[in-house]
């Protein structure tokens, strides 16, 4: 269920930008099966199913939105239905919700019979990709928009966030509160999405603590409880004091707080499932996107890109602090996601050593995007593997 994954340039590639550069209707190369994920994109208007339409002639637009699984996981499908939520508000409407939906022929089924009825349809997993790509070409009229994924069409774009920059502020504050330098991180599945993630995480815990070493399992889930659990056991019975999750559910955070170790949520703010030893987790927030869409559509502008947002705009970001996070940590990550926003730190800037002695990058220079979504190696301290 490769559902926000990104892109895996046949080793990893993965998805969207915020920028705009190029627009890819190919892949960048990764093979069929794996995610990816593409520079910035934009088209000329005269390619958008909209563009000939003036925004008086343009009413309401029916929305579609399909899910990998339920608004209430607590985590990524919960966030995008709180920006759909927002959206509902924001325009008076009311959008069509699917729900589990699986990847695959169902999901092409799915998307098939909203493109009817509804004027945008959205899909947020990257497995959808084929069947959104196969559905838009019949229905060219209509716009679609895919999350995490990589291959565009003149009436589909894709959409998603820079999360390393949240990934990273999480990692600072790991890396402050770990007493033994030991910290457990449960990885979804093996695609540059996850992997540059946690390789900026790692970054961030070594800026403040450069022994740590941050051991990684993968669970190969987007959201099952009992398998996120079992992954989360296993590395705290190897003593680490720290625990973070790339997944949907809080079952991990939840079996740190019964060993009173420290926990890290994903997407959503998880503070609620373990308040006495939260610590904090990257967060997002659609709705403004979702907003930003619909009036495009309605003036006529909406063209296809691929979308790669930053933390200045507010897509993803962090989660409040837990209460036990003590205030001088607070401080130091808040200093640090000033300069984020403001531009003046690249967490991914040359040079950087992965685990078997490369350098990547120039010093002094950033890594090119292009680098970031293609990632298929950890960074020196990570103590794992990337299953090939």
């Amino acid at each position: 269920m490769l559902k926000k994954g990104w892109v895996i340039v046949l080793s990893l590639l993965v998805v969207v930008t915020v920028a705009c550069s190029k627009k890819e209707e190919v892949s960048p190369s990764p093979s069929s099966s794996e995610p990816v994920a593409s520079v910035p994109a934009s088209s000329s208007p005269s390619a958008s199913p909209s563009a000939s339409a003036s925004a008086s002639e343009m009413p309401l637009p029916k929305v579609a939105f399909v899910y990998i699984g339920v608004a209430g996981d607590g985590g990524w499908t919960y966030q995008h239905d709180q920006g759909r939520l927002e959206m509902e508000k924001e325009f008076g409407i009311k959008s069509t919700v699917v729900e589990n939906v699986p990847e695959g022929p169902d999901a092409e089924r799915v998307f098939e019979d909203l493109a009817k009825e509804n004027d945008i349809i959205i899909g947020t997993s990257f497995g959808y990709m084929d069947s959104m790509i196969a559905v838009a070409a019949k229905h060219p009229d209509k716009i679609f928009l895919h999350n995490t994924g990589y291959k565009t069409a003149d009436n589909l774009g894709t959409y998603m966030g820079r999360e390393y920059q949240s990934g990273y502020l999480v990692g600072m504050t790991a890396g402050k509160m770990t007493k033994n330098k030991k910290i457990g991180y449960v990885a979804a599945f093996p695609i540059p999405e996850v992997v540059y993630t946690i390789n900026a995480f790692t970054l961030g815990a070594q800026s403040v603590n450069p022994d740590v070493e941050v051991s990684v399992v993968w669970s190969n889930t987007w959201f099952d409880p009992t398998v996120e659990r079992q992954a989360a056991v296993s590395l705290l019975d190897k003593g680490v004091d720290v625990l973070a999750a790339y997944q949907d559910s809080p079952a991990s955070i939840q079996a740190a707080a019964e060993k009173k170790v420290w926990g890290i949520g994903n997407d959503s703010d998880m503070g609620k499932y373990a308040p006495d030893t939260y610590l904090t987790n990257n967060v997002w927030d659609w709705g403004p996107y979702y907003i930003d869409t619909v009036k495009k559509y309605m003036a006529g502008t909406w063209k296809s890109e691929s979308y790669w947002g930053p933390m200045s705009t507010g897509i993803t970001s962090l989660a409040p602090f837990g209460k036990n996070v003590p205030q001088d940590v607070r401080d130091l990550v808040e200093a640090k996601k000033k300069e984020i926003i403001d531009g003046t730190f690249e967490v991914f800037q040359g040079p950087i050593t992965d685990q078997a002695g490369k350098v990547h990058g120039e010093a002094g220079k950033p890594l090119a995007d292009e680098e970031i979504l293609s990632t298929n190696w950890f960074v020196k301290g990570v103590s794992g593997t990337i299953p090939q």
